[in-house]
């Protein structure tokens, strides 16, 4: 091709550009007539902010694809970051253009209403002050830690998580109730005035119980066993929690429920300790005591025991002297059976509270009745309909309604992880593709808001779907004069994403205002093989909105329950960088978990901000390192 050829083919892709970035820019005008109500209604402080949203909501109504490329020929701007500045993007491209037109005086400065690079960086930043508190420092993602039941009776362990990273405390009002959260705030407050510091508390309101209920008991007793080779030969210990009645069902480790004993036995025993008795079945039994906190004792044995309520406790020291103190197992809750699932088979799911229980065989082994699980909320019965997928426990349970009736569903179980797959209560119930009429706050929840109004800084509504939710709750708020208190819009339904632009115009009218990519329910709602591009453009639309955004669901989950992370656990973790605050659940490993994600955070607030890769010094790219030429980095 031709010098003149080329420089003409130059010539018409800049022209070409230049019309389609004046169409973008007609587009964001009319958006913004179109929601100019909407933005009037919208706080003042947040007017700038909703515009910017609405015109990013028209520039992406466009296929920009073929306009990026040549953009891209031309050694231009892509349009890849203008999330929280479009229309200042679009004038420095049409200015770039025309300058490459060699008419770079005709172009037109960004006019002074508009909203410039460096003021929507600003806001997103202000914004996440005003919800989150002030970043440990600079462009760092923040921390928010799920607080275990314990905080309330361990000021310690708040402390040590506000030491080690933790900048929001977040309390489930799903568990526990005002006695619990009352004194987790003293503790974190204390923890505050010891450190000199903020930390800010997020009320996660429980929303409509869309779960699994009860089911039949399990026996009132705590068996273990130690693990054994093909031989019958012992290769590891069992574990053994023993804890005082108040942690009589607290789960220290995930899955190991602990052998409650009286206070005063409690304060007796020291490692190096054996306790010994007499098992429901009358044999001897002795566990050797290896570690002892203010909660737990760890014990250890090689026999198979069983312990109940009443069983008679005899301790002795490391010299093998007997205690004349005796002790006994305190009363403790029997754990809830689980029910067995294969693919294929039948699940009834029952309206009310009536207890579950496995399916009904008879001696040949054909199904007489099937498996029931109970459901209380009414509207699942009253809108599920026949053929409509189901999934339960997060999704690790799959099924479609055979038939839909007013008192009960019958599911075909279709997928699991394995077989069999046991299902518990108080799990998950998804129906992706059912339009639930489920009020936004349930009876508990605004009781709930009595106390949230009068401790809390944030207040994450849960199942949030409609503007007409969002209504509700600002009017809830406002009848207490909560005006100050920030709303988390809990994104974990299909509805919620798909209404998440009116969502957002609408609680911009009471901010501060954050938005929770609740990760769990969401992916079962929409397919966990779409969540990678459905949080990309949540990030998107909140960027453009700048509200700033929580990562949330199974963050460093691998470690803060077991103690070891997994590769994959771990490049989510840097992937929430590009949040401005990461959850994480709570669990045994919650400390070195918050420790972990600060560090990673660290080492990616110099390579990556939102969408944009930071090119920082890096020593791998210095040819000769050996030399010690070059200046080592981080």
């Amino acid at each position: 091709m031709s010098a003149v050829v080329e420089s003409n083919h130059r010539i018409q892709r800049i022209q070409e550009s230049l019309e389609e970035i004046q169409k973008l820019w007609d587009a964001t005008e009319t958006m913004e007539q179109t929601h100019r109500q909407s933005l009037e209604e919208v706080a003042p402080g947040a007017r700038e902010s909703a515009r910017n949203l609405v015109h990013y909501l028209a520039i992406r109504q466009q296929d920009l694809r073929q306009l990026q490329v040549r953009l891209s020929e031309l050694g231009l701007s892509s349009l890849g970051r203008l999330e929280a500045h479009v229309r200042a993007t679009l004038v420095e491209v049409r200015r770039a253009l025309l300058a490459l037109l060699g008419e770079g005086k005709e172009a037109e400065p960004l006019p002074a209403e508009e909203l410039g690079f460096a003021r929507g960086d600003q806001l997103l930043a202000e914004h996440a002050d005003q919800a989150f508190g002030a970043v440990l420092a600079p462009d760092l993602t923040r921390i928010m830690v799920t607080m275990p039941t314990d905080a309330a009776h361990d000021g310690e362990l708040v402390r040590r998580l506000m030491e080690n990273g933790m900048t929001v405390a977040r309390i489930n009002c799903a568990h526990d109730g005002p006695e619990i959260w009352e004194k987790i705030f003293l503790n974190i407050h204390e923890a505050r005035v010891a450190l000199g510091r903020d930390c800010r508390v997020a009320f996660d309101l429980a929303g409509p119980k869309l779960r699994t209920g009860p089911t039949v008991p399990e026996p009132v007793v705590r068996k273990w066993k130690p693990e054994r080779d093909a031989y019958g030969r012992v290769t590891e210990r069992s574990r053994i929690f023993l804890t005082t009645p108040e942690f009589a069902d607290t789960e220290f480790e995930p899955g190991l429920l602990p052998l409650p004993v009286g206070s005063e036995f409690f304060s007796l025993i020291r490692a190096g300790y054996r306790v010994v008795f007499k098992d429901t079945r009358d044999r001897h039994r002795r566990l050797d005591i290896e570690e002892v906190t203010n909660h737990y004792a760890i014990a250890r044995t090689d026999r198979t025991s069983y312990a109940a309520p009443g069983t008679r406790l005899h301790l002795f020291d490391k010299e093998g002297d007997r205690f004349p103190e005796t002790g006994e197992v305190v009363a403790f809750s029997s754990p809830p059976s689980a029910i067995d699932l294969v693919p294929g088979q039948r699940l009834r799911v029952d309206r009310g509270t009536e207890p579950g229980r496995s399916r009904v065989l008879d001696e040949s082994g054909n199904e007489i009745e099937p498996a029931r699980i109970s459901c209380d909320l009414e509207t699942v019965f009253q809108d599920a309909e026949r053929a409509q997928p189901i999934a339960f426990d997060d999704g690790k349970i799959e099924g479609v309604i055979e038939e839909a009736h007013e008192n009960h569903l019958i599911v075909r179980v279709t997928r699991m992880p394995r077989l069999p797959t046991k299902l518990k209560p108080e799990k998950g119930i998804n129906l992706p593709e059912t339009r639930l009429r489920i009020p936004g706050l349930t009876t508990k929840d605004i009781e709930d808001l009595d106390f949230v109004f009068r401790f809390g800084n944030l207040v994450s509504f849960s199942f949030v779907r409609n503007t007409s939710d969002i209504d509700h709750l600002v009017s809830e708020l406002n009848q207490r004069g909560a005006d100050e208190l920030g709303i988390i819009l809990k994104i974990e339904t299909r509805e919620g994403f798909e209404n998440l632009a009116s969502l957002l115009l609408t609680a911009m009218q009471h901010p501060p205002v954050a938005v929770m990519i609740a990760r769990g329910d969401l992916g079962v709602e929409l397919g966990f093989e779409r969540m990678a591009e459905v949080q990309e453009e949540i990030l998107w639309l909140c960027e453009a909105a700048h509200v700033p955004v929580i990562w949330a669901t199974q963050v460093l989950e691998s470690l803060a329950k077991r103690g070891l992370a997994t590769r994959g656990d771990i490049t989510d973790a840097a992937m929430s960088s590009r949040a401005e605050c990461v959850m994480l659940n709570k669990g045994p490993h919650i400390l070195e978990t918050v420790s972990t994600l600060g560090n990673i955070l660290r080492r990616m607030a110099s390579h990556q901000s939102k969408k944009t890769a930071t090119l920082r010094r890096l020593k791998i790219a210095f040819p000769d390192r050996a030399s010690g030429d070059h200046v080592a980095e981080a």
